[in-house]
């Protein structure tokens, strides 16, 4: 369970607003940090056009690498730390391009600077 990878992951049960269900997720936390069974995961969810708006939703496209099978978003608003527990299986990776992309989002979400 590495950094960029994705994996099935099961984030119910949840609250509110929280995404449900069993889902794709990409690995965002460090892979030499922590020593807990726990990774920071991003969901992914369904594209939709008005996720362009927002700098928060990163736009992931299904191919061999991924493992995803339609036009998705990474949704980096839902960013969270979860048990090793809950992940299923990996599906696939996201290249470098895309986790810059992703990280830049977090920055921006937590309003980040250096």
């Amino acid at each position: 369970m590495k950094r960029k990878e994705i994996w099935l992951i099961n984030l119910d049960p949840t609250i509110g607003a929280e995404i449900k269900k069993t889902r794709p997720s990409v690995i965002l936390s460090s892979n030499d940090l922590g020593t807990l069974p726990l990774r920071i995961i991003a969901p992914i969810t369904e594209w939709k056009p008005h996720y362009a708006q927002v700098p928060w939703m990163v736009k992931i496209l299904p191919n061999q690498n991924t493992g995803i099978s339609k036009i998705s978003a990474i949704d980096l608003f839902q960013i969270r730390s979860v048990s090793t527990n809950r992940f299923i299986h990996q599906l696939g990776i996201i290249d470098e391009k895309t986790m810059k992309f992703a990280l830049d989002a977090v920055a921006e979400v937590l309003e980040f600077t250096n």
